[in-house]
């Protein structure tokens, strides 16, 4: 018994030194404390950090940083900095870079030019200590970017030049930190500014043109490797990271550009995406929140008056810059009241950038200790004030986003309420079908994406609609793994057109999602009689797809659009879908059709509010269909929007396109379109 109680003092013994039983506490933390606090209305970010002080060295002593420590905390650091790079539309980031250039002018400039006087003159630092320490007040590090994330906010404008904003700030600021370090060891010379230019342009060009054609291939070729996914995702943003170092800039730099290189690839509504902030935002971000508060050192308050007076005023030059900087941007700009706070909330938490260049220059000797324990205490007082800014602008901003949508979109709630159809016809192809179902449906719809399968109506109809089922399963947890329902049905009938046709309309189905026949030359038969019969059978808008890549590997959306188009009652459905598929793919669009149209559509767009690049081509040779060939590229998704017999905009040439496209062009990926 004494030897069990000896064993129990040991490793209850402060500090905690089992990893097992460190592990265990930091999971607890993250677990109970958010909820605990919740009726407090006191926000996550916050209560992750207090919990830091209190069981951190400088608290009740309960952990000490050690490398685990370390390692979970920069593994949860570079995961913001990746996630903030991968959700970035960068639709809207390329319409907007200019703002974002503007915006990381105005919270580079603004802190450091408030700041080095304040340093110099008042606290009475020398050049080179008020140089970095004003450089410092430039940085931010995105604490408060899982609150917008969270909000479903982080597309707006204001959050994409903020992010935006802050690749400028931090390689500008450690940029300094490397001039002044040069400057202070006496080897700024040009060999230093040739080595620094050289390597960076090299992982630039790493980054942004090798890493998208590895990870296109790894995707293509492993496509149906999806645990492997995420392993390849986490393995490119540690080596972006350590090459970022060697190139000498912070690891953070590398983790964000990882996330713009990979951005294309990985669509926000993808089971890989939801996987990655899934584990970001249950366990990694949470463990650097609580790494930040073991950080903070309380007891540098009571350690003199120095040491409040510098505290105090680095916090203070510290959030003024930053609200200068949101305020100015909000003048220019023209943004709401909501949109500055969330500015100024985003960019004025300091942490990482910040301690890696306060530390860099106190073990060099450039910065006393006051400096060192005032900016532990400006981590906890922008953390604080970053999170509550944050959050009360990012529910304003959700609140208007919510008012403005019921205002500009018609018919909204028929919308929010739409129902999508995927008849299954070939099980072996199917996974891409739903993805792409996946991707185009209206995310605040909550109804199910239904999957249908017809079985003949005789007497092995039960046992072959449980055989469906059971075939059926994955693909339901590949939904599942997207945050995304899914409703499997089966219908008994003679007619499998007729089956669909019917269930299409008990479940009040907006879109009818079919896969293309999967025997090249059976085209023209098929779409002349089963394709046939199922879209005359219904009224529905009806998409027949095919795709011979991953749909993320897709670089532009070539659109077929016959004269007339904007008169079928079909138009608002099928141009909202494509927006979406743009959206998610970050990809542009090149509509072929007539003036008339292209009319129509810029003006659908506008009241979409969309960011997506549109361009327009005046075409009408529907004859000679085949030129069109000579302007696609090879990773195009070519969509032709066909038309019924009998409608406004159906010609006789529309139902030999299908044959043509599957004849000419079957080595792009394809969607025909019947409003």
């Amino acid at each position: 018994m004494k030897d069990f109680l000896d064993i129990l003092h040991h490793e209850f013994e402060l500090p905690l030194s089992n990893p097992v039983l460190v592990f265990a506490l930091i999971l607890l933390i993250i677990l109970v404390s958010p909820i605990a606090l919740k009726r407090l209305n006191i926000p996550g970010i916050i209560v992750l950090i207090i919990s830091g002080i209190v069981i951190g060295p400088y608290g009740f002593g309960i952990l000490e940083q050690s490398s685990a420590i370390d390692l979970f905390s920069t593994i949860g650091l570079l995961y913001i900095m990746f996630i903030a790079g991968l959700e970035l539309d960068m639709n809207q980031f390329k319409a907007n870079k200019n703002k974002s250039f503007l915006f990381g002018f105005f919270t580079f400039i603004m802190p450091l030019a408030i700041g080095f006087p304040v340093c110099f003159y008042l606290l009475g630092f020398d050049f080179n200590a008020s140089f970095l320490t004003a450089s410092m007040f430039a940085t931010h590090t995105l604490l408060t970017y899982p609150i917008v994330s969270k909000m479903k906010v982080s597309k707006n404008e204001a959050v994409a030049i903020t992010v935006g904003g802050t690749i400028l700030t931090d390689t500008a600021v450690l940029i300094i930190l490397a001039v002044i370090m040069g400057n202070h060891e006496g080897t700024l010379n040009m060999a230093f500014w040739q080595r620094l230019i050289i390597s960076l342009s090299i992982f630039s060009a790493i980054i942004f043109l090798v890493v998208p054609r590895i990870a296109k291939w790894f995707f293509t070729q492993m496509e149906n490797e999806k645990h492997s996914h995420y392993i390849f995702v986490l393995s490119v943003v540690f080596i972006a990271a350590f090459m970022a170092e060697l190139a000498g800039v912070e690891p953070i730099i590398g983790a964000f550009l990882a996330g713009l290189g990979l951005n294309r690839l990985i669509p926000h509504s993808s089971a890989l995406m939801n996987r990655i902030e899934f584990i970001g935002n249950s366990l990694f971000i949470p463990f650097f929140l609580i790494s930040v508060g073991m950080l903070v050192d309380v007891s540098v308050i009571f350690s003199g008056p120095m040491a409040l007076i510098v505290a105090a005023t680095l916090s203070v030059v510290a959030l003024f810059g930053k609200w200068l900087a949101a305020f100015f941007t909000q003048l220019v700009f023209k943004y709401s009241g909501s949109q500055r706070k969330v500015i100024f909330g985003l960019s004025s938490g300091h942490a990482a950038a910040t301690l890696a260049v306060i530390i860099v220059g106190f073990n060099a000797g450039i910065i006393e200790e006051n400096i060192l324990n005032g900016t532990i205490i400006l981590i906890l007082v922008t953390s604080i004030v970053a999170t509550l800014a944050t959050e009360r602008a990012a529910k304003k901003m959700a609140e208007e986003a919510r008012e403005l949508s019921a205002v500009d979109v018609k018919n909204s709630e028929a919308y929010k309420s739409e129902s999508i159809l995927l008849p299954i016809a070939n099980i072996r192809n199917f996974d891409k079908l739903l993805e792409f179902a996946i991707l185009i449906k209206d995310k605040s719809s909550p109804n199910p994406i239904s999957i249908l399968s017809v079985v003949p109506n005789n007497e092995e109809a039960e046992v072959n609609i449980a055989r469906a089922t059971e075939k059926l399963e994955d693909f339901v947890k590949q939904a599942s793994a997207a945050e995304t329902n899914v409703n499997i049905l089966a219908a008994v009938d003679h007619n499998v057109a007729a089956g669909i046709a019917r269930k299409s309309k008990e479940i009040i189905a907006d879109l009818i999602i079919l896969g293309w026949p999967t025997q090249k030359g059976l085209m023209d038969k098929l779409i002349g009689k089963k394709m046939e019969r199922i879209i005359s059978a219904t009224s529905k808008t009806s998409f027949v797809t095919y795709f011979d890549r991953p749909l993320a590997t897709h670089k532009r959306i070539f659109i077929i659009a016959p004269p007339l188009a904007e008169k079928e009652n079909g138009f608002d459905l099928w141009i909202r879908k494509i927006d979406l598929l743009a959206k998610e793919l970050s990809v542009s669009v090149l509509v072929n059709c007539t003036s008339e149209t292209a009319s129509e559509i810029k003006k659908k767009i506008r009241d979409l509010k969309s960011d997506s690049p549109f361009e327009y081509r005046k075409f009408s040779a529907w004859e000679d269909f085949l030129i069109l060939g000579k302007d696609m590229l090879e990773d195009d998704i070519v969509v032709l929007v066909s038309a019924r017999k009998g409608s406004i905009s159906f010609q006789s040439v529309l139902p030999t396109i299908p044959a043509k496209l599957e004849k000419y062009f079957f080595d792009k990926s394809r969607i025909i379109i019947y409003p």
